[in-house]
């Protein structure tokens, strides 16, 4: 088959929002970028800022703060112009609330523990995780607003369009939410979502270069057996927040999503798909931005009621293996394929970062194959030969 498209600037599947997000001092001469998004402190860490070097990479640390800001944007920017860069962050912010409360409701147990860091030139985030509830055995909701600066190459390297040619370092900005969850119940599916806003600044040795913008992400569902009326409701809400503002929109996205988590070694998609969407800017930035949000808004009522009525259903040490050899599958693609982790791995970004959005568990047999009709075999089969659910 052909191979997926690009993504540019996209964590997909991990919680790295951004493979170029790390603040570059205007007092230094490095470029600095960090590939991960910062989802930080699950291990013991201390705040301090540090450079650290690697192949030529200069990255700057975040440094924790005891609470959360109003605001992450520069003053430059204004604290509330209504900016698409303002908006942008107000929604994702309100995404991360209103996501946390649902899955905290939901759980029942588990409580999300908060970090908020900030850079020193600009930019912050904030980095909430949920594990070992009743529910889920691992859940996080990141925000993240960075400035930066990035080498020609880079760019060139992130952005789907290799056309552009960007003469010299590229000032950007970029903001997001990012999501992956785990639930125990292998009955109960694995979902990640991404919102992601970017825009360049002229190259400094360009300075009459035009501002480049786009929009990124999607909403997925990797389940370990098939409900194939929860497959259908979520694709459902899905199709609804997308045909709000154009009816090629799901077909298109859809598509686009299970061409990009192909796990070609394996020929097989990692889950049952969703929408996906990068390097979005033919279309009226408003109408982006609203549909962004639009998208971001609909992951409450396309997946909680999904985990309600899964999450006591009863199961067996078999549903259990079935589940953690498909979370196999779900690492494979993250570390082989994903653009955003394996970015961050190749640059020396923080590996706890880079590799949060992993399960806590996960299982490898040698030349395992479900049996064929089994509802193992079932999903299999679509992850191999993707379904129109609508």
């Amino acid at each position: 088959m052909p191979p997926p498209p690009t993504a540019a600037l996209s964590s997909s599947s991990s919680l790295c929002l951004f493979p170029l997000s790390s603040y570059s001092s205007p007092k230094k001469t490095q470029l600095g970028f960090c590939p991960s998004f910062p989802f930080t402190r699950l291990t013991n860490f201390t705040p301090t800022r540090r450079l650290m070097t690697c192949s030529a990479v200069s990255i700057e640390k975040e440094t924790l703060i005891s609470h959360r800001p109003h605001t992450f944007l520069r003053e430059t920017d204004g604290l509330d112009d209504g900016s698409v860069r303002s908006r942008f962050q107000r929604m994702i912010m309100e995404v991360q609330d209103s996501v946390c409360g649902a899955l905290e409701a939901v759980d029942g147990a588990g409580k999300f523990k908060e970090d908020a860091w900030t850079r020193p030139g600009g930019g912050g985030g904030i980095s909430r995780v949920l594990q070992d509830g009743d529910v889920f055995e691992k859940a996080g909701v990141n925000i993240s607003v960075v400035y930066g600066v990035m080498p020609p190459e880079a760019y060139r390297a992130a952005k789907a369009n290799v056309t552009d040619q960007m003469p010299g370092p590229v000032p950007f900005f970029a903001a997001g939410i990012s999501s992956v969850l785990h639930p125990k119940n292998p009955f109960a599916p694995t979902l990640h979502f991404n919102y992601r806003y970017f825009e360049t600044d002229a190259p400094k040795d360009a300075p009459g270069a035009p501002r480049q913008w786009w929009f990124g992400g999607g909403t997925d569902l990797t389940p370990s057996y098939i409900f194939e009326e929860d497959v259908k409701h979520f694709h459902s809400v899905t199709k609804k927040a997308c045909d709000k503002f154009d009816p090629s929109f799901y077909p298109r996205f859809k598509k686009w999503c299970d061409d990009y988590f192909y796990i070609k070694h394996r020929d097989e998609r990692r889950g049952l798909g969703g929408i996906f969407f990068d390097d979005l800017n033919d279309y009226d930035q408003e109408m982006l931005l609203s549909f962004a949000t639009e998208c971001a808004n609909s992951v409450v009522p396309a997946y909680v009621p999904i985990v309600e009525k899964r999450k006591n259903t009863p199961f067996t040490e078999s549903h259990k293996a079935w589940q953690q050899l498909r979370r196999g599958r779900y690492i494979e693609f993250n570390l082989v394929y994903d653009r955003g982790t394996t970015f961050g791995l190749k640059t020396g970004g923080r590996i706890e970062s880079i590799l949060v959005s992993l399960p806590l568990t996960a299982r490898w047999e040698y030349d395992h194959k479900p049996e064929e009709g089994s509802e193992e075999w079932k999903l299999l089969d679509a992850c191999m030969n993707p379904k129109e659910w609508m």
